[in-house]
């Protein structure tokens, strides 16, 4: 099978026969990181003669880091594509993975591919292009089966009753006032999270209001005020919980952090999405709060690995040894 591999930089270039489910590797997806301040999306299509039949969408962004203090650019790869179906996965992958690098490389110090539907899919081909695994957490509620509240523990359904007995509420976002208020809350809570990056407000509003069916706020409310919410992306049979953010310190007896969750949570189930995942969990030797958190709504843990490389080659092959 002979693959031609394109690249493009500018929506406007990419042609209207691409198509997908996967929103992460679509048009979309990349005109919203396009229209983004500090983002920049490189889309990379598999032809075979002139038919599209894979895709794979990288996103460079710039890295703040506090602890030490510096800026660089990394390359975010949410899975390992999209590909059109009775085709060879693992080697349309190949070739994509291998134009993305060298692409990528050239633009940013670091390429991290995440949220990987299987640990395993492709392993010889990241390793041939110089990547290394780092084993990860990853929790998903199932929607499929049973109700939402048939899976919360007891502690949870308890925080829920009161939360909701005490005066919260919570609805979807729609106001433009409010979506920016809760933005503005997000922002301020996530500014004290060093390992957490959190997109300029462009980003939410494009989506939410270019795309309401794929991208949601929810907002948990008391007496009027914003007291806490959740952004959540809906692709295909799935949603994924990106961020979340409550004022529990303020507002303990309405648990504004737990509502935000089960908004979309409930609402997922509803609208017949068959699973929730939690974005960005944590790594499993090293103990956080989240994942205790997550857990407690009924949900399951199991490792997952991201793929990493550095654009220093021998910095790659130290850290290649102390994980391989």
């Amino acid at each position: 099978m002979k693959l031609n591999i394109k690249t493009y930089y500018h929506s406007k270039d990419i042609p209207d026969n691409i198509k997908g489910d996967n929103f992460f590797h679509s048009k979309e997806f990349f005109t919203i990181c396009e229209k983004t301040p500090g983002y920049q999306p490189l889309f990379f299509i598999a032809y075979e003669n002139e038919r599209p039949i894979g895709q794979l969408l990288g996103i460079i962004r710039k890295s703040i880091r506090k602890f030490p203090p510096s800026l660089i650019k990394r390359c975010e790869i949410y899975g390992t594509g999209e590909y059109e179906k009775n085709y060879p996965q693992e080697d349309i992958f190949k070739e994509l993975l291998h134009s993305l690098t060298l692409t990528a490389i050239k633009k940013c110090f670091l390429i991290e591919f995440r949220n990987l539907d299987n640990p395993l899919f492709a392993y010889k081909h990241f390793r041939a292009n110089q990547y290394f695994p780092i084993n990860w957490l990853r929790i998903h509620n199932s929607l499929h089966s049973k109700k939402p509240e048939e899976r919360l523990s007891s502690s949870r359904k308890k925080q829920i009753k009161s939360g909701l007995k005490n005066g919260a509420s919570i609805h979807i976002a729609q106001d433009k006032n409010e979506i920016q208020a809760f933005l503005k809350l997000l922002k301020k809570y996530y500014a004290s999270k060093v390992r957490k990056h959190f997109p300029n407000i462009k980003f939410f509003l494009e989506l939410v209001n270019e795309y309401p069916q794929t991208g949601k706020i929810f907002i948990v409310k008391y007496k009027n005020k914003i007291i806490g919410g959740s952004f959540c992306i809906f692709s295909n049979d799935n949603a994924y919980l990106w961020f979340s953010a409550g004022l529990r310190k303020s507002y303990p007896r309405q648990y504004p952090g737990i509502l935000a969750v089960w908004g979309a949570l409930t609402y997922a189930y509803d609208n017949g999405y068959k699973h929730m995942e939690f974005m960005d969990v944590g790594l499993p030797f090293k103990y956080y709060g989240y994942p205790d958190f997550i857990l407690r709504f009924g949900g399951i843990q199991y490792g997952t690995r991201r793929w990493f490389r550095f654009r220093w080659k021998w910095l790659n092959r130290i850290i290649t040894k102390c994980y391989i």
